[in-house]
C-alpha cells in the first residue's frame, strides 16, 4: 500500500436493470466484454465506468434497463448498492479521525456511554467481562463479536440510535478481536459513532462532507421519482419454469395494496419502482427517513467513481482534499492482524483488502461488494480501481469469477500501466 501515489484508474461496473432508453454504444472498448456477459445471461445489463484520477475515460452500456418493458440500459441507472455502503461510512469516519476527533483505538465507549459494561457470552451461557471494550477499529472492521444483524432476538428500528442501543444491551458472541464474523451492526455502531462526534444525523453528515463535495447528486437511501424511474430491477434465474439459462426480473412487493403502503410510509410518496425491487420494508424507512451505515444507499455509476477518484489520489478530488493521504493508506490497510477472514482477502476499516492476487486484481487492492453482486475495487499497483456494480440475487461464486475476472482483466488490458 505504500504505492498510492501512483497514478490511478477508476473503473465502475454496474450490472442490472432500469427504466430509461439509451443504445450501447459498441465503439466503446469495454461494451463488447459486457455484452459478452448479457449473452450468457449472467447478466440482464450493464454499465462500465472508467477515469484516471483527472477524468472519466469511458462510460460504457449494454443489455436491457428492464426486463418487462426491454429498455436498454442507461449509462446513468441507479443501482442498490447494498454493503458497498460499509466503504462510504468507513470514508466518512476517516475524516473524523483526519480531524483528530475519533481514533481507532478508542474503545467505542467513549463515545457510546450504553456499551460501557458490555458483558461477553460464554459457550456454556455464562457472561464475563471481556478482555478489553470493543473499540472503533474492531466495529469497522468485524472483528468486534457484536450482536449479528439476522440475529432473530434483535428487533430493528427505524432509528440508528435505537438500532445501536439495541446493540448494547446483548452480550458479545467473542472476546473482541478474536474472530473476523462479517456484520452490519458493527458499521452501523461506526455511523452512530459519526454522529455524536458531529453533532449532525449521519446522512446530514454524508451529504455534507462526502456526496456534496464529490457530486455524488444521486447517492441517497430515499430514490425520488426522478431517480426511481432510472432504477436498475434485480434478475434472477426463473424459478417458476426451472431453466438455468433463463434471467427474470425480481419483484419484491408482489402487488401489496396501497393502503397498505400509505400506513407503512406515513403518507410519504414512495415511487413504486422502488418497492418492486427492494420490498414493502422501504416503506418504512422512507417514513422514518432512516439510512443505514452498513446497507442503505443507492448510487450511479460517475457517483461510484468520484468516490474511487478521490481514494485512489490520496484523497483529492478536483483539486480538493477530503482525506489526508495517510487516513487513505489507514483505511485501506489491513485492519484485522493475523485473524483470518477469507482465502483471498482480509479487511481494513469499512473495504476488504486483497491478500492473495485473484480475479485479476493484484495483492493490496482494496474495495467491496454488496449483497447483489455489487462490488469496488481499488488497485494501485495496476493504477486502476473497479468498482463492478451488479444486480442479482442468485449469482454463484464460479459465475462471479466469469463476471468480475473478465471485466477486471479487460479493464486492465486497456486502461493499466502496461497499455
Amino acid at each position: 500500500m505504500e504505492n498510492m501515489n501512483l497514478f490511478p484508474v477508476v473503473v465502475v461496473f454496474v450490472f442490472s436493470l432500469a427504466n430509461y432508453v439509451q443504445a450501447a454504444d459498441a465503439t466503446k472498448p469495454l461494451t463488447p466484454v459486457l455484452q459478452e456477459l448479457v449473452d450468457q445471461h449472467l447478466v440482464a445489463g450493464a454499465v462500465v465506468l472508467v477515469a484516471d484520477k483527472d477524468r472519466v475515460l469511458e462510460v460504457s452500456a449494454a443489455g436491457e434497463a428492464d426486463m418487462v418493458t426491454h429498455q436498454p440500459m442507461p449509462e446513468n441507472a441507479v443501482f442498490w448498492i447494498a454493503s458497498m455502503s460499509k466503504s462510504l461510512t468507513g470514508t466518512a469516519l476517516m475524516m473524523l479521525v483526519d480531524e483528530g476527533k475519533v481514533s481507532l483505538d478508542d474503545p467505542v465507549e467513549k463515545y457510546l456511554p450504553e456499551f460501557k459494561g458490555q458483558q461477553v457470552a460464554g459457550s456454556d451461557g455464562s457472561l464475563h467481562s471481556p478482555r478489553h471494550p470493543i473499540t472503533v477499529r474492531e466495529i469497522m472492521c468485524h472483528t468486534s463479536g457484536l450482536i449479528r444483524a439476522s440475529d432473530k432476538s434483535l428487533k430493528h428500528t427505524q432509528s440508528l440510535k435505537e438500532d445501536v442501543a439495541l446493540y448494547a444491551k446483548h452480550p458479545l458472541r467473542q472476546e473482541p478481536g478474536t474472530k473476523f464474523e462479517y456484520n452490519n451492526c458493527g458499521i452501523n455502531t461506526g455511523g452512530r459513532i459519526i454522529e455524536v462526534v458531529s453533532g449532525m444525523p449521519y446522512a446530514d453528515f454524508m451529504q455534507k462532507r462526502l456526496f456534496d463535495p464529490l457530486g455524488m447528486k444521486d447517492t441517497t437511501c430515499w430514490p425520488n421519482a426522478e431517480q426511481a424511474a432510472r432504477l436498475a430491477h434485480t434478475a434472477r434465474r426463473n424459478i417458476d419454469k426451472p431453466d438455468p439459462g433463463v434471467l427474470v426480473q425480481h419483484n419484491a412487493d408482489k402487488n401489496v395494496p396501497a393502503r397498505v403502503i400509505e400506513k407503512l410510509s406515513e403518507g410519504v410518496p414512495v415511487p413504486a419502482a422502488a418497492l418492486a425491487d427492494m420490498g414493502v420494508g422501504m416503506a418504512r424507512t422512507y417514513a422514518r427517513h432512516y439510512a443505514e451505515p452498513a446497507g442503505g444507499y443507492f448510487s450511479t455509476a460517475r457517483d461510484v467513481g468520484a468516490l474511487c477518484q478521490m481514494l485512489l489520489n490520496q484523497g483529492v478530488y478536483r483539486d480538493k482534499r477530503l482525506l489526508s493521504a495517510g487516513a487513505v493508506r489507514t483505511l485501506s490497510a489491513i485492519q484485522t492482524g493475523d485473524v483470518p477472514v477469507n482465502p483471498q482477502e482480509a479487511y481494513g476499516v469499512g473495504v476488504f483488502v486483497k491478500i492473495r492476487d485473484d480475479e485479476g486484481l493484484s495483492v493490496g487492492s482494496f474495495g467491496h461488494r454488496g449483497a447483489r453482486r455489487t462490488v469496488m475495487w481499488v488497485d494501485p499497483t495496476n493504477r486502476l480501481a473497479i468498482a463492478l456494480l451488479v444486480e442479482r440475487f442468485d449469482m454463484t461464486g464460479k459465475e462471479q469469477q466469469v463476471v468480475y475476472g473478465s471485466v477486471f482483466k479487460a479493464a486492465i488490458a486497456k486502461y493499466g500501466p502496461a497499455r
